[in-house]
């Protein structure tokens, strides 16, 4: 179904260790509004679309989310590698490192686990895709928020990457919801 490219879509350059930096792209990583939440959602919305547009349109960005998520993981990894566990206790992740060490473990910026019931799908082509709209602005606003928090050149720079990718496909969705809104108004004839 897919090819995996052994390299991120994008590269991932940090310049020093940053606890609290990597800390608060957990919100990316693990949170209701994350990347493994748009993956997910937009995986699953994908069968109940009319189109073929629609579906094609859903299982690419679907796909680049998580190619999305991968890069989160990899600056929020490269951010802790090496920090001794008593400063990651001081910048309270000592429960994330007592239970999972260094990994990337999906959880939010505040430490509360992913959960499924951050995926929306109702079967409603218009209501999900409404849905996806506002799940892209959300995340381009999360990304902006992000870039303030860091002065890494680097992690701002992937940063942009992926707030301009949340704009392009809220784009995309809106066109995609245009190709749903004709089909179904569209007369059927038998």
């Amino acid at each position: 179904m897919w090819m995996y490219e052994k390299k991120l879509e994008y590269p991932v350059r940090v310049l020093k260790n940053d606890i609290g930096m990597a800390k608060f792209l957990m919100a990316q990583y693990g949170g209701p509004d994350s990347e493994l939440s748009a993956g997910v959602r937009y995986l699953t919305q994908r069968y109940s679309m009319p189109t073929n547009m629609a579906k094609g349109l859903l299982t690419d960005i679907g796909t680049e989310e998580l190619a999305h998520w991968e890069i989160i993981a990899t600056m929020i990894y490269k951010l802790v590698k090496g920090v001794p566990a008593k400063q990651l206790r001081e910048a309270g992740l000592g429960a994330h490192f007592a239970e999972h060490d260094r990994a990337v473990y999906p959880a939010d910026a505040a430490g509360v686990p992913w959960t499924a019931a951050y995926v929306q799908a109702t079967g409603d082509p218009v209501t999900d895709l409404h849905e996806d709209m506002a799940a892209e602005q959300k995340a381009r606003t999360t990304y902006e928020h992000l870039i303030q928090l860091t002065d890494d050149p680097g992690i701002k720079d992937t940063l942009r990457f992926l707030r301009e990718r949340e704009v392009v496909h809220f784009q995309r969705f809106g066109e995609c919801l245009n190709d749903v809104q004709a089909c179904l108004e569209s007369k059927k004839f038998f």
